[in-house]
């Protein structure tokens, strides 16, 4: 390998690991619409309960005192219980971005400050 090419590989290879996530952040809005998400130690504020089907990213963020989890229930019989998809170890002051594919329905947003029992609820509906 020349000299002078073989003492640019290493930055080569820095700029494109570098470059990946930026990368993958232009995914092109794949994300869908974006609904807020206030996780408190007695509250849990949806800022959208009625939503469009396909891809939603919930922005959660913890304003709580506790490390908190953000889980999207559906129905399983008669109770929400059914773990869609889930977002953990959400600490005081920090933020997530949790992204669920929906399908038309009821679902259940459940904050859990301490990261114990049923959680805070919010029920959702998402149009065909």
């Amino acid at each position: 390998m020349p000299s002078s090419l073989s003492s640019r590989v290493p930055a080569l290879i820095v700029a494109a690991l570098l470059a990946v996530p930026a990368l993958a952040a232009c995914g092109g809005g794949s994300s869908g619409p974006s609904v807020k998400v206030t996780a408190g130690d007695t509250s849990c504020a949806v800022a959208k309960t009625s939503l469009a089907s396909g891809k939603t990213t919930f922005a959660v963020h913890n304003s709580g005192s506790k490390v908190t989890e953000v889980y999207v229930y559906a129905k399983s019989g008669s109770e929400f219980t059914k773990t869609v998809e889930e977002a953990e170890d959400i600490g005081p002051g920090t933020s997530r971005n949790l992204t669920v594919d929906l399908a038309a329905g009821t679902y259940e947003v459940a904050c859990k400050p301490g990261m114990t029992g049923n959680g805070i609820r919010t029920r959702i509906t998402v149009g065909g």
